[in-house]
């Protein structure tokens, strides 16, 4: 009889038995074909090396000027953080606040994480809190937008070129190195490696996993699966809910109310979705007059100036991706609601494409972030972000929230229920 530990897809429930696999090779789940795990030669070393190469990076991004404006002879410079501290003295603090957590504090909070956890394995030690440092992991993976900053500063680069002569700064270098080099430690990192490795140097030994089970899916079996460290465990008798033995998360069979907070959020989302598109996202003024320019208008202003990729980039990412996802959230909660058996592999994978494209829509909050900041010649022209700039964040804020609460393994369930 084997005695290979049974872990659980998060997505769809199914209990499967780990294998081992060759360097490289991914685990996927038998019946949604998500990703289960995969091995990462060497992941302990070139995730350490990636995460220590990102915080130089990011000290030297932060340390500089972004790009730069000149305007007869008059330069204009930023830094992020001084784009950030603008758009709070304008009166526009909650989209400085949203700037600053998805673009300076989660990046920062993920690399720290990183290395307190890497660091001390390296050195053959334990680390101390392990848990609270995999959670604190966790809470910042989703929302640091590295990727989205760099694209935002390509598309505002393109603006400003059409307003003054433009003079990348060392940040927008560095950005871009942080943002390659977080892709790499992420690509490297192995969560079971060094849950492996922790395991292996507590003083208290391997924590021991379930190898048995008396029904296909974790739920139907009585177990509990942590999303944070991917352990199964077994509840107190009569219990619906526990903690995990290993990294002490909080543990339910399903995501606690999550179709009603789902429907919480896609409400809030879709009412905030109309002024986001119908009033100013920038206010201009000039020698020429003022000026108010929707997301539409920003889209069209890239389309007649040449910049056609771009164009469609920012339509794709401000427009099209917050109402799609809107509507696909919609689809998969409706459905979950009303038990639907049907295409429960499709739905399973508009879910996944939901949470893959749903943080791109912050792309013209950077690139407003970024003009704002730029645009500070009084005596010529001045740009302040709109109110829909506010409205829009919060729209992209709370679909990710929606993705975030609701419970794909739902979706699954009455498939279960229709075999059981």
């Amino acid at each position: 009889m084997t005695t290979a530990r049974l872990i659980a897809c998060h997505e769809c429930d199914l209990l499967q038995r780990e294998a081992a696999l060759p360097a490289g090779g991914v685990a996927r789940c038998r019946r949604c074909d998500a990703e289960l795990y995969r091995s990462r030669p060497q992941s302990l070393d070139r995730a350490l090396a990636f995460t220590f190469a990102a915080m130089v990076m990011f000290g030297v991004a932060n340390a500089y000027p972004v790009v730069g404006l000149s305007v007869n002879g008059d330069l204009v410079q930023s830094t992020l953080f001084g784009a950030v501290r603008i758009l709070y003295r304008d009166g526009m603090w909650p989209l400085a606040g949203l700037v600053f957590v998805t673009t300076l504090m989660m990046p920062l909070l993920r690399m720290a994480a990183m290395a307190y956890l890497l660091l001390p394995l390296r050195l053959q030690r334990l680390p101390r809190w392990p848990d609270q440092a995999f959670r604190v992991l966790d809470i910042a993976a989703p929302w640091g937008m590295t990727e989205v900053l760099i694209l935002g500063m390509l598309v505002a680069l393109v603006k400003l070129s059409h307003i003054a002569t433009v003079v990348p700064g060392v940040a927008l270098w560095a950005f871009g190195g942080v943002m390659l080099l977080l892709a790499g430690a992420a690509a490297a990192f192995d969560p079971r490696d060094l849950w492996a490795r922790i395991e292996a140097a507590s003083p208290v030994g391997a924590q021991a996993g379930v190898t048995t089970a008396s029904a296909a899916t974790a739920a139907r079996a009585g177990l509990l699966v942590c999303h944070g460290c991917g352990m199964l465990s077994r509840p107190a008798p009569h219990a619906h809910e526990g903690s995990c033995p290993r990294c002490g998360a909080h543990l339910h069979f399903r995501k606690p109310a999550s179709i009603a907070r789902t429907w919480a959020f896609l409400i809030a989302a879709m009412i905030l979705y109309i002024p986001a598109n119908m009033l100013p996202v920038m206010d201009t003024s000039s020698l020429f007059g003022a000026q108010q320019d929707t997301i539409l208008s920003g889209v069209v202003y890239l389309w007649t100036s040449d910049a056609k990729l771009l164009a469609a980039v920012v339509f794709i990412a401000s427009i099209a991706v917050p109402m799609l996802k809107i509507i696909a959230l919609l689809f998969l909660v409706i459905s979950a609601q009303f038990h639907s058996p049907w295409l429960h592999e499709k739905k399973t994978r508009i879910y996944r494409l939901v949470e893959l494209v749903g943080r791109w829509s912050m792309l013209d909050i950077y690139v407003i972030t970024l003009l704002v900041a730029l645009v500070q010649f009084s005596a010529l022209a001045t740009i302040k972000a709109g109110p829909a700039a506010v409205a829009f964040g919060a729209v992209v804020v709370l679909t990710m929230f929606a993705a975030m609460s609701f419970d794909p393994r739902l979706i699954w369930d009455a498939t279960e229920k229709d075999h059981g």
